[in-house]
Formats: structure tokens, sequence, C-alpha cells
């Protein structure tokens, strides 16, 4: 950062106008006692809005009495921050951002018109109108390259327009804050050129998007598929008992695995399953409460699984051993009584995509094989 420096000629003295000091007074009143300190940047913004846009020494002495601060404290935030200028200023204080995008976009031209219209930075021009100094970003990027005068922007300037401004605040003559060029905000150059169509705003394309979500309904209702599975009561995630969660009849899964041949669950393929059942139960969801919880989703698409109570043997399987099942999802498969390979392996249709809106990821165990995964790490 620069070194910033008080000017060298100071005025004698200075003294807020009655209106300033009613206004310090008030801004002093909003802090608590001991507090009042932090007034120190709005009251040093006032004095120098009063001594022709910059704050001189006597104004941070002052300050710093009113405040019970230090000199040197204020001095401190003066120098500090480049907001306050320390030296006189032209009538109309000229900050020309120079950081990349405002660089790239002509700011060296702009910084030239200054030059030959004003002179070096912080020169004030012989009328006392103008001063300019270059500063680092003002935020304003998508208009570059842009200044800032006195508190207001000038954006989308070219050497052309830049002069002309400076013409016109030199007579005193009325000037357009902001775009130059005429452009809006920050819309693109020449006008917004997307999202231009009628038929955007009208409701239409809500309504479509609606009236597919009830046909999709119609169809699962009107088809047996997972998704019309009847909803079933809010049960306990874990069986209270053994007797009530009868261990699955893995025999067909073993069987299968020792012939070598471990077909996945009963359709055609994982991706045209997947696909299938998201898009019916995209449907089905899509007609219940936003607070609905993730069993009640789960009952209105799919059969829950039995579980366990306890796993089988001493010890559950590892069930992060299937791609795609993380520590997260094998705590809940354990809360749900799901502890051995061969459960998971034995799913139905109904089942999985039960357990697949459970686990907020409709499709997840068709596309990642869940069942041939489990089926090949049965012991």
């Amino acid at each position: 950062m620069s070194v910033r420096r008080l000017a060298a000629a100071q005025p004698a003295s200075f003294a807020y106008s009655a209106e300033n000091e009613a206004w310090a007074q008030a801004q002093i009143a909003k802090y608590p006692a001991g507090r009042q300190a932090s007034a120190v940047i709005p009251l040093l913004w006032r004095a120098q809005a009063q001594n022709a846009y910059w704050l001189p020494k006597p104004a941070i002495e002052l300050v710093g009495k009113m405040l019970g601060l230090p000199t040197i404290r204020v001095l401190e935030i003066a120098t500090f921050y480049s907001m306050f200028n320390l030296e006189p200023v032209g009538q109309h204080f000229i900050q020309i951002c120079g950081t990349t995008p405002c660089m790239l976009r002509g700011a060296e031209a702009i910084k030239a018109v200054c030059r030959a219209r004003i002179g070096e930075q912080r020169q004030v021009s012989g009328d006392g109108k103008f001063s300019w100094a270059e500063v680092e970003c003002l935020g304003a990027c998508c208009n570059a390259p842009m200044v800032q005068i006195n508190d207001d922007y000038y954006e989308d300037l070219t050497p052309e327009n830049f002069a002309k401004l400076l013409d016109d605040l030199r007579d005193g003559k009325p000037v357009a804050r902001g775009s130059q060029s005429g452009r809006h905000r920050s819309e693109p150059a020449g006008g917004e050129d997307t999202l231009l169509e009628a038929g955007l705003y009208d409701g239409s394309i809500v309504g479509a998007w609606k009236q597919r979500f009830e046909d999709e309904a119609a169809k699962v209702a009107a088809t047996p598929s997972v998704a019309a599975a009847p909803a079933t009561p809010a049960v306990a995630l874990v069986p209270s008992s053994p007797a009530a969660a009868p261990a699955p009849n893995v025999a067909p899964v073993m069987a299968a695995k020792a012939a070598g041949s471990m077909p996945p669950a009963d359709a055609p393929s994982a991706r045209a399953l997947a696909e299938r059942d998201e898009a019916a139960i995209a449907a089905m969801l899509a007609t219940m409460p936003k607070d609905a919880t993730p069993e009640q989703k789960a009952n209105a698409v799919g059969s829950k699984p039995v579980g366990l109570a306890s796993p089988r043997t001493a010890k559950a399987d590892e069930l992060k051993r299937i791609k795609g099942i993380g520590p997260v999802d094998e705590g809940k498969l354990n809360q749900l009584g799901i502890f051995h390979f061969d459960q998971i392996a034995a799913w139905t249709r109904a089942e999985i995509a039960w357990i697949g809106t459970f686990l907020s990821f409709p499709g997840r165990i068709d596309r990642q094989d869940w069942l041939g995964q489990a089926s090949a790490l049965v012991d």
C-alpha cells in the first residue's frame, strides 16, 4: 500500500457547521458509553464532505477530541482508508479504476484524457474543477472501464464520452450517472439476449411440468408397478423381536451363486430399471406433501424389506464392501435390520424401490448393481 501523508499546507483550524455539529452529536449518541470511538469514520467522512472533499489535520484533531481519542489513533484511520483525501482535490475528484478488467477495457485511454485535460495525478486543474487519481478495483467490472467522481459511478466509458462528461461537469450541466453508453445496469452490451420468449413468463412452462407429473402419476396408478405398491403405515425401523422379523429365504441366492449365474433383479437391465423407477417414483413423490418423512415417501412407492432384530452371526457383514454404500448408508441399513449381504441380494423390485427412496436416491441400487455385488459377496 502506498504511503499516505497529510498535505504540507494546512488550514489554521476546523469547526463543524451548526448543522454538521448536530449531526455528529447524533452519531455519537448511537453508541453506548465507552464505545463512542465507533463513530470515528462517520465523523471524518462528514468533515471531509464539509471541507471541499478533503480532510485537513485540524479536522482529524477535532474528531479525536470529540471522541476522547488520541490524535494518533484518528490519524491511523484517516491514513489507512483511501476514501479519505489528505490533500486538496478538485471540485470533481475523479478516481479511475486501473485494475485488470478496467485496464483491459480501456482504462489507460481514460487516464490519458485526464492527463491531457487536468494534469498528473493529485494535481488540481487551474480552474479548481478537477483532480484525479488511479485506485484499485471499485467493483463495477461488468461495466468497465469506469470511474468514481466524488460519490457517483460513471461506467462504460470511452475517451469520447468521458471527455464530454468532463465538459458537462465543468459547465454545471446535468449528467447521467451510471452507464454512459445507455446500457441498463449490467445487462449484455446491445441489450438482453436470453430468456426473451413470452411463454417463459405466462405460466405455460410451469403448467406443462405439472401436467407431466399428473400424467405420470395417472399412468403409474393404472399399471401394476413398483410405484403403485400400496402404502403401508409408518412402522418402527427395527422390529421389536426376532419373531417379528424372520430370516429371508437365502436358498435361491445360494443355489444361483453355486451355479455361477447370478441374474440381476427381476428386470431386463439395471439402467432400464433405474430409469423406469426414477420416473415413476418422481411422479408419485410429486403428489406428496413437502414435509413427508423419508419413510412415508418410501411407503408410497414400494415395500419395506423385513429386517432382523440383530445379526444372525456374532458380527454383521461389512456392507460398505458394496460399492455405493458408505458409512452413513450402512448405518441406516443396519437400523432397518439389514446386516447381511444375502438380505440385499434377495430384495424384490418393490423392496429396491422402498430402500432407494428411503435413502433419497431412487435408481442408485440398480445403477450400482448392489444386488449383483451382494450376491458375489455371499459366503
